[in-house]
């Protein structure tokens, strides 16, 4: 096998000939990965990508090295990622490409994001849980792993990448890569994978495909990438309209060039075809029938159904397992198959305990691969049962053990999260990502039926050398010119540094870069927002550890509390609007000490809010018509950025209420 190097003539673009049409044929027809141009540290031009093809000259090279007598390449799979910022519209794209692969049938009805299954995803339009499926074209089987967009859930891209040979960074035509796009670019060229740049959105008004080209080099530039990835290939898209090309202008009419691509630029997969059997378990799921679902890549060997397996790890002891059921993904489904050759993705049933991180491998000479390592989480919330009046009137699970339990089966699948014991024996310390690896750990519980209370996110420090140091993250806020002097004041009261700014687009808008503590963030989107009237966008993405920032105020109006248990009434409430912004409404059941609104100065305010009209035998002319102001709806997004450090979010299946912290209100 000979290795292809290309280079591109120095002739002026003035007498270069016209590029001739993309096509699936002479694509193909054009060697491995064909359309690379070794540049390095120089950005890269239109005009380049745009003329390539007849640009390009095969030169002989030096034989690829070879490797041991039993790796081999499998040429009729291909693994592939596919990362991106939040909003890129990654989930679209994977949509078109399972349309166009004609996963479906032409009279049937397939839903919008049809890969974001799950009911949360679905209600908050982003992907929060990785998910494979698999598509055939022209021979070759193309597994693809939709990942998170959020950084929240980076662990779901860094536990995927192990399954790939390559990924495609999807990056928005207009926005050009943001925070995320920076973290998950990282971790896959720490893996070493092949990256195909896929300029998405391309049929936006605003669209900069120059500008977003050249930013996404300079991004790989700052990453340290190899000169082999830095000459990445990028394809044009339009994942709505389900249309790319190899220049902005000449798009085709589907997605042939894209696959073309992934078949030319994504290395097949090295695999040990005689070895013995390794897989490693990337991620797992639950049937209700089949048990415990182990997902990964074959690594080496040959997988059958009914196999006796070793499972283990690099340190603990090993234990053995049967292979009950084998399962490929083909199209939109998992297709029961008697065996698995290296190289491929499979499920595999069988084995309850298995978890996440683990080799499944042969028997009698088996040995383990290195286990999956996810970054450390930042952020950390305490649970606990719930201690208010109304107490099981909405839950069904309600006690400790229950608590317990769910919380420690969620770190089976939940790489990025830890779980420890409080300081009593029911309370109980979650820490993630972030306040939204949290929240949708909280949602899922409360839609189970359980009921519990959680207290304000933390931060979670270090101690280096004597010196305390702290989380910061990178935040970028895309925000209007005319609302950018209130958004910098916001970010400069919580000890945020400017790093770059920018004009983002012709729409008038300044693209923001900060340098903020993870503390400092906590609050700060509804701030913005409420700055910006609603306009502004903001991203953050973890950077480093740093010097602790000093103290900062995140909230400057204190608390409207409950007096009394009781029912509110029209009369109460009429007077206590005065003192502030409420969240309930008459006829709704309160207790003493739950926080019934925003107190409009410093420091909180009990008032009583079930305070009944006197009856008297006076008889007036005319009743008086109370108007009451709209009560604030909060989220319960809203009300974990909300409380302060003596606060709680007590949360049921179908309220979401908040209180003063008893505990810490005694002390006091």
């Amino acid at each position: 096998m000979q290795m292809q190097t290309l280079t591109l003539r120095g002739v002026p673009a003035a007498r270069r000939a016209a590029p001739p049409p993309a096509s699936s044929a002479h694509l193909a027809a054009s060697g491995p990965c064909a359309l690379r141009v070794p540049r390095r540290r120089r950005p890269r031009s239109l005009r380049a990508s745009a003329s390539l093809e007849q640009e390009v000259k095969e030169v002989a090279g030096s034989p690829a090295p070879s490797g041991k007598s039993s790796q081999a390449t499998r040429r009729d799979v291909r693994n592939i990622a596919i990362v991106a910022h939040v909003d890129h519209g990654k989930t679209t794209l994977v949509d078109s490409m399972l349309r166009q692969a004609k996963v479906f049938r032409d009279n049937q009805v397939v839903q919008e994001r049809i890969m974001d299954s799950n009911d949360l995803e679905r209600e908050r339009g982003i992907t929060i849980l990785s998910k494979n499926t698999s598509i055939t074209y022209k021979g070759t089987k193309i597994n693809i792993i939709d990942t998170p967009g959020h950084s929240d859930f980076g662990g779901e891209v860094e536990r995927v990448l192990n399954m790939v040979e390559g990924v495609l960074l999807v990056v928005d035509s207009v926005e050009g890569p943001m925070p995320q796009t920076r973290f998950v670019l990282k971790k896959a060229l720490e893996f070493g994978h092949a990256v195909v740049v896929v300029v998405n959105k391309i049929d936006r008004p605003t669209t900069r495909p120059e500008f977003v080209v050249n930013s996404t080099f300079e991004l790989f530039i700052e990453l340290n990438a190899t000169d082999e990835q830095c000459d990445f290939q990028t394809v044009y898209a339009s994942g709505i309209k389900g249309k790319a090309g190899l220049s902005p202008e000449n798009l085709a009419d589907d997605l042939g060039p894209l696959f073309e691509a992934i078949l030319r630029c994504i290395p097949e997969p090295r695999i040990e075809k005689d070895g013995a059997l390794q897989m490693l378990v990337s991620n797992t799921e639950y049937d209700e029938h089949k048990g415990r679902i182990a997902i990964g890549r074959l690594h080496a060997g040959e997988l059958q159904r009914g196999m006796e397996v070793k499972v283990c790890t690099p340190h603990d002891a090993c234990r053995v397992g049967k292979v009950s059921e084998l399962f490929v993904y083909q199209n939109f489904s998992r297709v029961p198959v008697e065996s698995v050759s290296a190289g491929d993705i499979c499920a595999v049933c069988g084995m309850n305990d298995i978890m996440i991180g683990e080799t499944i491998a042969d028997k009698i000479t088996g040995t383990p691969l290195p286990t999956i390592k996810v970054e450390e989480p930042t952020v950390r919330m305490s649970f606990s049962i719930n201690t208010s009046p109304f107490v099981g009137r909405e839950g069904k699970y309600v006690t400790s053990r229950n608590l317990r339990d769910r919380l420690y089966r969620e770190l089976e699948r939940n790489l990025a999260m830890k779980v420890e014991d409080g300081e009593t024996a029911d309370t109980f310390l979650v820490s993630g990502r972030g306040t939204l690896h949290l929240t949708i750990l909280i949602e899922n519980m409360r839609r189970e039926g359980y009921e519990f209370m959680i207290g304000p996110p933390k931060v979670i420090n270090k101690t280096v050398d004597g010196k305390l140091l702290e989380p910061y993250e990178i935040a970028a806020v895309e925000v209007p010119e005319e609302y950018m002097g209130s958004v910098v004041e916001l970010l400069g009261k919580r000890r945020g540094q400017m790093v770059n700014m920018e004009a983002s687009g012709p729409e008038g808008t300044t693209l923001l870069k900060y340098k903020i503590p993870t503390r400092g963030l906590i609050g700060l989107r509804n701030a913005i927002l409420t700055a910006s009237r609603g306009r502004a966008i903001l991203n953050t993405i973890f950077d480093s550890y740093g010097s602790w920032a000093g103290d900062l105020s995140s909230r400057d109006q204190g608390s409207l509390v409950a007096f009394e248990d009781g029912s509110t009434t029209s009369y109460a409430l009429l007077n206590a609007q005065e003192r502030g912004l409420l969240f309930v409404q008459p006829g709704q059941d309160v207790y003493k000490g739950q926080i019934v609104g925003i107190h409009q100065r410093p420091g909180d305010l009990a008032i009583n809010v079930c305070k009944k009209k006197a009856a008297t035998n006076v008889r007036s002319n005319k009743e008086t018509t109370v108007v009451l102001d709209e009560p604030l709806s909060y989220s319960l997004d809203d009300c974990i950025e909300f409380i302060q450090e003596d606060e709680l979010v007590e949360v049921t299946p179908s309220s979401i209420r908040m209180c003063k912290n008893p505990k810490i209100s005694k002390k006091k």
